[in-house]
C-alpha cells in the first residue's frame, strides 16, 4: 500500500474514522490529538544560551554518553515522547492490523501530511510523503520529463552522492549532457551565486540544475532563492535538496521559490527513521511524469509522482508527534541553538594551526554541520585516520566526508542533546591534533 487514499478505499467510500479503540483495545492516540506528546514550554524567543531551557530539552533525548555524539548528520535521534509514541503506534498497529490499517489509517495519514504540510508553508496537495528526501529527489529528477537530448543537466561538488548519480543516469535516460562544477571555497553568498551565474552563462544549453540547500559534506548553506531565481529567469528548472534543512534552519518552502524539493523527517525533524516529503509547487505538476507509470492514482494528483510501497504505518504517524514538538521548540530556536553550538567549536579552532575550517563564520551560510581539515591533508585516507585518531584519542565521533573538490573533510554536528562542555573537550582536541 503506497499511501492511504489508493483507489480502492476511495472508490469504496468507506467511513474513514480517526484511531479510535475497538472492544478490548488499546488503540494509538490519534496524532490530531497529540499522542500524548510531553511538549516543553516553548523556544520562541529563547536564547541559544539559556542553560535551563536548553538542559530540558537535551533531558527529551535518551542518548548513549559512552563517547561524545558529534556524528548526528546521518539521522536524528528520536526524542522520548516521539520514540515512546512511535513504540505504542507500532503496538496497536501490529495487534489491530488491516482492521486498523484498511479503515481508520487514511484519516490519520491526512492529518500527518496536513501538519507536514502546515510546518513547511504549503498546501497538503503539493506533497507527498515518501521514506526519505533520497526516493522524493529520485522520483523528481527522473520524472522531469522537459529534458530533450543535447540538453544539459548540472550539479556541483557539495551535492548529495545519490542525486549526482541520478542527475548522471539522465544521459542514458535522456540522452542530455551532465556537467559538474565545485564550489568556490572558502564561499561567500555572492561567489555561490556567481559560480551557477557563471556555469550557466558557460553552458546556455542546461535545462535543470540540482541545488543543495544544507550540504551533507561540508554544512555550508546555500542561497536557494536567489539561485533558483537566476536559474528561472534562463529557463532552468531547479530540483532542491532540502534533506538537510527542514528541522535546523527557520525558513518555509515558498521563502526557497522553488517548484521541486525533497525534504527529510528523520534528520532535524526527528521522526523514525523512514520519513520524508516531495513537494511539487501548484501549477508545475505535469513537469514530472507520474512514476514508472503508475495507475494508483490519478495523474493530477502529486501522489501519483512517487511510490514508495508500504510504508510504516507508526513511523508515519510518529512523525506527526515530531511536528509537533518541532513546532513546540520552533525552528528559530533550534537554529539558533545549533549555530551556537556549531561556532562555540568553528570558530574558536579556526586559523589555529593547520586547521581549515570549511564553512564562513556568515551566519546566513552556516548550520549545525561545519567540516574541518587540515591543510595540506586532503586525502580521503588521512581524514579518516584524523576523524579515527578523535575517536580513539579523544573519545569525539565525528566523521570523514569525501567528494569536496578541494579535498576530503571531516564533518562535525552537534545536535540538541549536545552539552557545550562536549563542543569544548572538542575544541581542545582539535587544538592538539591541529598544532
Amino acid at each position: 500500500m503506497t499511501d492511504p487514499s489508493r483507489r480502492g478505499l476511495l472508490g469504496a467510500g468507506l467511513a474513514l474514522a480517526p484511531l479510535a479503540a475497538s472492544a478490548g483495545e488499546s488503540a494509538p492516540v490519534s496524532p490530531a490529538g497529540g499522542g500524548g506528546l510531553e511538549l516543553p514550554p516553548s523556544g520562541e524567543g529563547v536564547a541559544a544560551d539559556d542553560g535551563a531551557y536548553w538542559s530540558r530539552i537535551a533531558g527529551l533525548y535518551d542518548v548513549s554518553r559512552e563517547v561524545i555524539q558529534l556524528e548526528n548528520g546521518n539521522w536524528g535521534v528520536m526524542p522520548r515522547p516521539v520514540a515512546a509514541a512511535n513504540a505504542r503506534y507500532l503496538d496497536s498497529v501490529n495487534r489491530r492490523s488491516s482492521f486498523y490499517g484498511r479503515r481508520e489509517y487514511v484519516a490519520d495519514w491526512t492529518r500527518v501530511r496536513a501538519k507536514a504540510a502546515a510546518s513547511l508553508g504549503v498546501s497538503p496537495d503539493e506533497i507527498a510523503l515518501t521514506r526519505g528526501a533520497t526516493e522524493a529527489l529520485q522520483a523528481l529528477i527522473g520524472g522531469y520529463n522537459r529534458l530533450r537530448p543535447g540538453d544539459g543537466v548540472l550539479f556541483a561538488d557539495l551535492d548529495y552522492d545519490s542525486m549526482q548519480w541520478a542527475m548522471g543516469w539522465l544521459k542514458a535516460r535522456r540522452g542530455v549532457d551532465v556537467l559538474s562544477i565545485a564550489l568556490p571555497e572558502p564561499a561567500t553568498r555572492q561567489g555561490l551565486i556567481d559560480a551557477y551565474a557563471a556555469a550557466l552563462e558557460a553552458h546556455p544549453a542546461v535545462r535543470l540544475i540540482l541545488v543543495t540547500h544544507v550540504s551533507h559534506r561540508t554544512g555550508l548553506v546555500l542561497p536557494v532563492a536567489e539561485i533558483v531565481a537566476l536559474a528561472r529567469a534562463r529557463g532552468v528548472d531547479a530540483i532542491v535538496d532540502s534533506a538537510h534543512a527542514w528541522g535546523q534552519l527557520d525558513f518555509r518552502l515558498p521563502d526557497l521559490g522553488a517548484d521541486f524539493v525533497g525534504l527529510n523527517g528523520h534528520k532535524w525533524i526527528g521522526a523514525p527513521i523512514g520519513v520524508g516529503v516531495l513537494y511539487v509547487r501548484q501549477g508545475r505538476l505535469d513537469a514530472i511524469d507520474p512514476f514508472m507509470g503508475s495507475q494508483e492514482f490519478h495523474e493530477d494528483t502529486v501522489l501519483s509522482r512517487t511510490h514508495s510501497g508500504t510504508m510504516s504505518y507508526a513511523t508515519v504517524l510518529a512523525f506527526g508527534d515530531a511536528i509537533d514538538l518541532h513546532e513546540r521548540i520552533t525552528a528559530g530556536a533550534k537554529r539558533r541553538r545549533l549555530r551556537y553550538l556549531r561556532d562555540r567549536w568553528a570558530e574558536a579552532v579556526r586559523g589555529h594551526g593547520r586547521i581549515e575550517v570549511l564553512t564562513p563564520a556568515d551566519p546566513a551560510l552556516t548550520s549545525a554541520l561545519t567540516s574541518f581539515r587540515l591543510k595540506g591533508q586532503g586525502s580521503p585516507q588521512q581524514n579518516r585516520a584524523l576523524a579515527k585518531a578523535l575517536l580513539d584519542r579523544f573519545n569525539i565521533f565525528t566523521v570523514a566526508r569525501d567528494g569536496v573538490a578541494a579535498g576530503s573533510c571531516v564533518r562535525v554536528t552537534p545536535a540538541l542533546f549536545t552539552t557545550e562542555a562536549e563542543v569544548d573537550q572538542l575544541v581542545q582536541a582539535l587544538k592538539v591534533l591541529g598544532a
